[in-house]
């Protein structure tokens, strides 16, 4: 059959897909489901066991498509039982939610069986020849004062002269820096076919001052220099060719003076741990003793964690076998590692040629556990945990300062939008926000009702002055025409006229007649 669809075990037969006999009818459905159940298998990462068939295989069958042989294995679905469930599971979830939710997304998956090789395990293949194909990239940073052996420790951990060999000067003719400089030094190497770009970023400069105030500054604006430039690239439309130029990891040195960690130290760390992956070493730890290099270790310890720096821990997944998660404790118990660096040969005095140093009491062997943690070091940086420190950088370090970053430039993202929503709480929050909307609408209506109130008032008593002025004017009227009538009275009871008369103007010549 085409078209990808699964083919039942009692439908076809697997080598050449003729239409087998039905059941018959005297086997219950349940006892035939309970038959295939138990001869079913546990999907594992291995090879699976041999499943009983339910009839013979002939004894020639068709060619099989390049060359794969065809599995005996038939496509079945099986209910999966709990414990199934939870060996299915890569890696469990904390939350009791995303466990419920992953616990019922288990339920819901078929479990089929291939007839024959697809090919999709050969995914793992794909991807190795497409990282080798493509090549590797990492990027180191080495921070601490001068003399400290930095350059000899890359030297010595790569297995190459990265950096060259300096020139011995003398004391006149040392030239210290004014300033903490960036040096960025880039090398293609090549390992059993395998290519890395390896990018060394130097501090020169560092704590070499009477006064080392903002001395991390420089390095904190390169490690986020790279940031942004890998954000603007990022940003483009075309992004094909991104050059991740981000810092991996930083390698802190720290002076051998066998008490704790300088006030500089502790300062810096605290500046660059959510930046970058911090990975302290104790350098040239050749000149303490063993018993005082475990008592540094300690006292580093308690300054790194009464201060809540966070130093890089190798990630722990709940598949690793005994032997992975031994092999990282040992690891992690060696932090701070303290490591010596050589780039020289010397004979031992078993006479073999190893790296290391002689000394009159004897020879230090660089790549001696007993001797340093330098194997560890190189262990946990290159070998094992070289992806996971790219890993970590990309999704917590640069994640968390993209973000920031990002509402730097725009809006802040309103945080209830991934906020899961209690209708009971929305409800409250609705409630609440009705109040305060019929609140202030009525202190509202009551302003304009007040306002109201006083325009009236105010006409009102500007008609009541009126109507009093009217009402004075018309008495003092009412005053002065009864003052006129008793007048006339008085001049009526006594003979008097009422209207005086006018005198008469000029004289007469003919006397009185």
């Amino acid at each position: 059959m085409s078209g990808g669809w699964p083919v039942r075990e009692s439908e076809f037969s697997v080598e050449d897909g003729s239409p087998r006999s039905p059941t018959p009818p005297s086997t219950p459905k349940k006892e035939r489901d309970l038959r295939d159940i138990s001869n079913s298998s546990i999907a594992t990462n291995g090879p699976l066991p041999q499943a009983p068939r339910q009839s013979p295989a002939p004894q020639s069958g068709p060619p099989v498509p390049n060359g794969k042989p065809t599995s005996p294995y038939n496509e079945r679905t099986v209910p999966m039982s709990p414990t199934q469930q939870i060996a299915s599971q890569t890696v469990s979830s904390k939350d009791p939610k995303a466990a419920a939710q992953a616990a019922s997304d288990m339920r819901n998956v078929v479990r089929r069986k291939l007839t024959g090789y697809v090919g999709f395990a050969n995914l793992p293949n794909q991807w190795h020849r497409k990282s080798v194909r493509k090549g590797f990239n990492f990027n180191v940073m080495v921070v601490g004062e001068s003399g400290l052996g930095k350059s000899t420790l890359v030297n010595t951990l790569f297995n190459t002269s990265l950096y060259p060999p300096k020139e011995r000067k003398g004391p006149s003719l040392d030239i210290i820096p004014k300033t903490v400089s960036i040096q960025s030094i880039s090398a293609d190497i090549e390992e059993n076919g395998v290519r890395l770009r390896l990018t060394v970023v130097d501090t020169p400069g560092f704590g070499d001052f009477v006064n080392n105030d903002d001395s991390w500054r420089p390095i904190v604006e390169n490690i986020e220099q790279r940031f942004d430039t890998y954000l603007d690239a990022e940003n483009k439309v075309n992004r094909m060719n991104i050059v991740d130029n981000r810092v991996h990891a930083c390698v802190y040195f720290v002076q051998p003076t066998g008490h704790s960690l300088k006030p500089l130290d502790i300062e810096v760390m605290r500046r660059l741990h959510t930046k970058v992956n911090l990975i302290p070493v104790i350098a040239k730890s050749d000149t303490l003793t063993d018993e005082e290099i475990m008592s540094f270790k300690a006292r580093i310890l308690t300054d790194i964690h009464h201060h809540a720096i966070q130093i890089f821990e190798g990630p722990r997944y709940e598949l690793d076998d005994d032997e992975t998660i031994a092999e990282n404790q040992e690891i992690m118990s060696k932090v701070p590692f303290a490591v010596v660096g050589a780039n020289s040969e010397v004979t031992s005095p078993e006479g073999r040629k190893v790296r290391g140093r002689r000394y009159p009491w004897g020879v230090i062997e660089v790549d001696n556990e007993d001797h340093c943690d330098f194997v560890k070091l190189r262990q946990m940086l290159i070998r094992t945990h070289m992806e996971e420190l790219k890993e970590h950088t990309n999704n917590a370090l640069y994640e968390n300062y993209r973000s920031d970053r990002l509402t730097q430039m725009g809006v802040a993202q309103d945080p209830s939008v991934f906020k899961e929503v209690n209708p009971a709480v929305k409800q409250e929050e609705e409630r609440t926000l009705h109040e305060q909307k019929l609140a202030k609408m009525e202190s509202e209506m009551k302003m304009v009702f007040q306002q109201k109130v006083a325009e009236k008032e105010s006409k009102l008593k500007q008609s009541e002055e009126e109507l009093y002025a009217r009402h004075r004017e018309m008495k003092d009227q009412l005053e002065r025409q009864r003052a006129e009538l008793d007048e006339k009275k008085s001049r009526v009871e006594s003979g008097r006229p009422l209207e005086k008369e006018p005198k008469k103007k000029g004289f007469s010549l003919g006397g009185r007649n």
